[in-house]
């Protein structure tokens, strides 16, 4: 029996051997129960289900559908697959008490999942998500004697691209990115966002390329997560697109809420400068002010950034539910984590790939300045950043969080040739050297990973963090 548990945002597993229909049927009536049970007594509430475009996402979805439908909830499906962020929005527009999102995000292409949207658009609590598993387990003690419909005819439909589309225009001045000359490269890495942005711009009067952009379940063997390492095809073709005009580069994952910008000359933006730059865009140029929030594993040019322009600054552990609470808490102006994703005030406190992308195209057609001239910008005014990640797969999930906790329980004192001076352990565990660099060692949320972070001001030194952190992981004298 699958031991179905939502992690940092959503449940995922492989595909026939943890979701399978029986188990997303398992999650689908779980979450209907408890947004039955948080609506009362009044009216059957109203919830949303959507897809990627992973392999059996729209049969999962259906069934799923067909499993809320049964137990008292009125639901709605997509029309057609489309990115997590526009499910995300159509909760808001339609008023609906949440979405079901068949997809497993940045995972391989052997992975699917469920994701859940509260009723503001964004991640569901801990507390909603500890509710769904409790109520799975009754269901999977409970006689196996439920009784699904047999036909869709009492679910409703829904557009999730063109309102979503709409309204990402309203937030942005497309035409303003269309008159600036820059020519835009998207790599949609088969997921979900493919078709939908490149047709906006192209519009707006942007020269578009989308690589990546059909439906293949196996993505050819891509992996579909916004890293350096799996963009290969992207850098080669921004780094020698040929042509006076400015250009940038832009992959999304396979649901399309995460991104990571490539510069003029090939290089892949960090989180940390991502995060940074739109922080700078949103206040300098869109003169906007507010908190500003990050996840616990982004460095510390955000944190530059905040207090240059004397703005609060609040730090989460890892995870988009957590920087998404907090945003709302703060009526923040920007929010961000390290895997690659950002939300805005204004728009839903949700990752949104390719809002974040547009508004780094205003900030160049606004300044006139290539992507790779305003980090060099911030540089210059805050120092040099430099960042790595480690993703370290171990043999099991015991393994991976026994590495954490010991180094947890016994921190070390030094880290190579420098003392540690703060130990942060909100989220895994983070080893802040005397010079700011450091080094931080999590758990994965969804697999058998152990995850190395890194932060210093030359790669070299990033390397070396990293190999440390290696080293500790595997027990070869690290320490």
């Amino acid at each position: 029996m699958t031991d179905i548990r939502f992690g940092t945002d959503g449940w995922r597993g492989i595909i026939a051997e943890d979701v399978t229909f029986g188990n997303v049927r398992l999650a689908a009536r779980g979450i209907a129960r408890v947004v039955r049970a948080e609506a009362g007594g009044q009216a059957s509430p109203h919830l949303l289900v959507g897809h990627d475009t992973r392999f059996l996402s729209r049969e999962f979805a259906q069934a799923a559908a067909l499993a809320m439908a049964a137990e008292g909830v009125r639901v709605s499906l997509a029309s057609t697959f489309a990115p997590t962020p526009a499910i995300s929005y159509a909760v808001v527009r339609l008023r609906a008490a949440g979405a079901l999102i068949v997809t497993a995000s940045h995972n391989p292409p052997e992975y699917s999942g469920i994701k859940f949207k509260s009723r503001f658009g964004g991640s569901a609590p801990i507390a909603f998500t500890r509710d769904v598993e409790e109520e799975i387990r009754r269901l999977q003690a409970e006689p196996p004697n439920f009784q699904f419909p047999i036909s869709d005819f009492q679910l409703g439909s829904f557009d999730p691209r063109d309102p979503w589309l709409d309204r990402l225009a309203e937030l942005v001045d497309v035409a303003r990115i269309g008159r600036s000359g820059i020519r835009i490269a998207l790599d949609v890495m088969y997921g979900a966002g493919q078709g939908l942005l490149v047709g906006r711009l192209r519009k707006a009067g942007s020269t578009v390329r989308e690589l990546h952009g059909e439906i293949n379940p196996g993505f050819c063997g891509l992996h579909p997560e916004p890293i350096p390492v799996h963009l290969g095809a992207l850098i080669d073709l921004v780094k020698h697109w040929e042509g006076p005009e400015p250009k940038a580069g832009f992959a999304f994952d396979g649901d399309a809420d995460r991104l990571a910008p490539v510069d003029e000359e090939g290089n892949v933006l960090s989180p940390h400068q991502t995060l940074a730059l739109l922080l700078r865009h949103l206040v300098r140029n869109r003169r906007e002010r507010g908190t500003v929030v990050k996840s616990v594993n982004i460095g510390h040019m955000v944190d530059a950034e905040a207090e240059a322009l004397g703005l609060p600054l609040v730090v989460t552990p890892v995870g988009f539910k957590h920087v998404a609470e907090a945003m709302r808490q703060y009526d923040a102006v920007v929010g961000g984590e390290e895997s690659g994703g950002f939300a805005v005030r204004g728009h839903i406190p949700e990752r949104d790939g390719a809002l974040i992308g547009l508004l780094l195209l205003e900030c160049m057609a606004m300044t006139g300045k290539s992507l790779g001239a305003l980090v060099r910008e911030m540089e210059a005014e805050h120092g040099p950043h430099r960042y790595g990640r480690l993703d370290l797969r171990l043999a099991s999930l015991e393994e991976r969080d026994r590495v954490v906790s010991s180094l947890a329980a016994s921190p070390p004192a030094r880290v190579l040739s420098l003392a540690v001076g703060h130990v942060e352990a909100m989220d895994g565990v983070k080893l802040v050297r005397a010079d700011r660099s450091w080094v931080m060692l999590r758990a994965s949320g969804t697999e058998p990973l152990l995850r190395i972070y890194a932060e210093a001001a030359t790669e070299g030194e990033v390397d070396a963090l990293l190999t440390w952190g290696r080293g500790v992981a595997l027990n070869e004298g690290g320490r």
